[in-house]
C-alpha cells in the first residue's frame, strides 16, 4: 500500500478523555470549553494531518466543515500572501476593489438572484444580521425555526437553536418569540408560520443534528407558506453551503430560493469570514448604519473567499463532491454502519452502536471523523479534494470494526 495512505494503528482514547480515562485537563490559559481529541496537530497537506507524535491522520472532519480545500492549497495560500503584502486591512469606510470583487464572485457563484452581500466574521453573526433584517422588513415579533437546528451561540442565533435554552443559552430571556417546527412535518408548518412570523430560519441539511436532510417537499412547503404570510425565509447554509452538498448551495440542489442565505465555514477555508446574501426585497430595507462590522469584509478575507470559489470552479470540485460523496454512501455501509443520510460531503453514517465508540476506534486507525447530537450518527465533513482511494481507507477500517 502507498505509504501516504497507510493508516497504522496507535493507541488513543476518546476526544474528551486522557489516557487514564479522566477528563483532559486544561492547558495554559485557554478557557476549558472544548472537548479535545487526543492528538496535537502540527501541520497538514491535502486531506492529511501530521501530529506532534508523528502520526498521519486522514481528515474526514475538515476542522468542522471549514477546510474545504484541505491543507496547503497553493492558490489559497498565494491569494492570502499577496493580499497581506499589498494591504492587510482597511475598514468598510474605505472602498477596496477586492471587496467588490468578492461580493460579485459570491453572488455569481450562487446564481440565485441573492445579489446583495454583507460580509461578516462568522456564521452566528451572519444569522444574527439575517434575523435583524427580517424584523426590520416585517415589524413582526416571532420567528419559526426547525427542531434539531443549530444556528449559533449568540443571543438571537442561540434563541433559534434547538435545545439551547435547556443546555447552554445563558441569557435571561430570548430577544423575540420562537417556536420550532417538527422536522419534515409539512402539516405543522401553518401552525408555526403565521402573519405574526417575521422569519423562518432553516438549515436545508442540518449539520450538528447528524447531516439530516430536510428534503425538497418540506423546504418547498416552507417557501409557499412564507409567500402566503409575507414571512422572510432564511436558509442557514453555514455548514451545508458553499459547495459542501455538491452544488453552490443546498438552495440550488433543491430548487428552492430563500430570501436570504447565510454562509461561512468553507467560504474562507480556515480564514474567519462569513456572508449574508440578500434578495432585492430584503436589500431594499438596508440603509446606512442599519448593519455594521469592523472586520467583516476585510481585504484578506475577501482575497481568500475569491480563491476558494476560484478553486471550486477551476478544479471542478462540485462534481467531485457529488461523485465521491455518492461513493461514500455506496461503499461505507459496512461493519457497524447501518445506513446513511445527508448530501455530498455533509454525510451522516448511522451506526448500530454509539457513534462516539466508532469515532474513537477510527481515530486509533488514524482516521478523524465527527459525531453529532444524534448518538448513533457519525458525521463526515471532509475537504472537497477527497478522493475515492481515501474513502477506501474508511470503508476498510469500518469493515474491521464490530457491528
Amino acid at each position: 500500500m502507498n505509504a501516504e495512505l497507510d493508516t497504522r494503528r496507535t493507541g488513543t482514547t476518546s476526544p474528551s478523555t486522557a489516557a487514564d480515562g479522566s477528563a483532559r485537563a486544561p492547558r495554559g490559559h485557554l478557557a476549558r470549553v472544548f472537548a479535545e481529541y487526543p492528538i496535537e496537530v502540527l501541520d497538514g497537506e491535502g486531506v492529511w494531518l501530521r501530529t506532534r507524535d508523528g502520526r498521519r491522520i486522514l481528515d474526514l472532519y475538515g476542522g468542522h466543515a471549514v477546510a474545504a480545500l484541505g491543507y496547503g492549497h497553493p492558490g489559497w495560500t498565494r491569494a492570502l500572501t499577496r493580499q497581506a503584502e499589498a494591504c492587510n486591512f482597511q475598514s468598510n469606510a474605505v472602498s477596496m476593489e477586492v471587496r467588490h470583487r468578492a461580493a460579485a464572485r459570491l453572488a455569481r457563484f450562487g446564481g440565485l438572484g441573492l445579489d446583495t452581500v454583507f460580509f461578516v466574521n462568522s456564521g452566528a453573526e451572519a444569522n444574527e444580521n439575517a434575523l435583524k433584517m427580517a424584523f426590520r422588513l416585517t415589524g413582526r415579533p416571532h420567528v419559526a425555526a426547525v427542531e434539531g437546528s443549530f444556528h449559533g451561540r449568540t443571543a438571537a442565533a442561540g434563541a433559534v437553536t434547538w435545545g439551547a435554552r435547556e443546555k447552554w443559552y445563558g441569557f435571561p430571556r430570548a430577544p423575540f418569540d420562537v417556536s420550532f417546527i417538527p422536522r419534515r412535518d409539512v402539516s405543522a408548518i401553518a401552525q408555526h408560520v403565521t402573519e405574526k412570523t417575521a422569519a423562518v430560519i432553516v438549515e436545508p441539511v442540518q449539520g450538528l443534528a447528524g447531516a439530516f436532510d430536510l428534503g425538497a417537499e418540506f423546504l418547498q412547503a416552507l417557501r409557499r407558506r412564507c409567500d402566503e404570510t409575507g414571512t422572510v425565509l432564511i436558509f442557514d447554509e453555514v455548514q451545508c453551503g458553499l459547495g459542501r452538498v455538491g452544488y453552490p448551495f443546498a438552495a440550488n440542489m433543491y430548487g428552492v430560493v430563500p430570501d436570504m442565505i447565510t454562509t461561512a465555514k468553507a467560504l474562507g477555508n480556515g480564514f474567519p469570514c462569513a456572508a449574508l446574501m440578500m434578495s432585492p426585497k430584503v436589500a431594499a430595507a438596508v440603509t446606512l448604519d442599519s448593519l455594521g462590522t469592523t472586520f467583516g469584509g476585510g481585504p484578506m478575507a475577501c482575497a481568500v473567499m475569491e480563491a476558494v470559489i476560484d478553486a471550486i470552479e477551476s478544479e471542478d470540485l462540485l462534481a467531485r463532491v457529488r461523485r465521491v460523496g455518492a461513493y461514500i454512501r455506496e461503499t461505507c455501509v459496512v461493519g457497524p454502519v447501518t445506513g446513511h443520510q445527508g448530501a455530498g460531503f455533509l454525510t451522516g453514517l448511522r451506526t448500530s452502536r454509539p457513534a462516539k465508540e466508532i469515532q474513537a476506534a477510527l481515530l486509533e486507525r488514524n482516521i478523524l471523523t465527527g459525531t453529532s447530537s444524534d448518538p448513533h450518527v457519525l458525521r463526515l465533513l471532509p475537504p472537497f479534494v477527497l478522493e475515492e482511494q481515501h474513502v477506501d481507507l474508511l470503508r476498510d477500517a469500518l469493515a474491521d470494526l464490530k457491528a
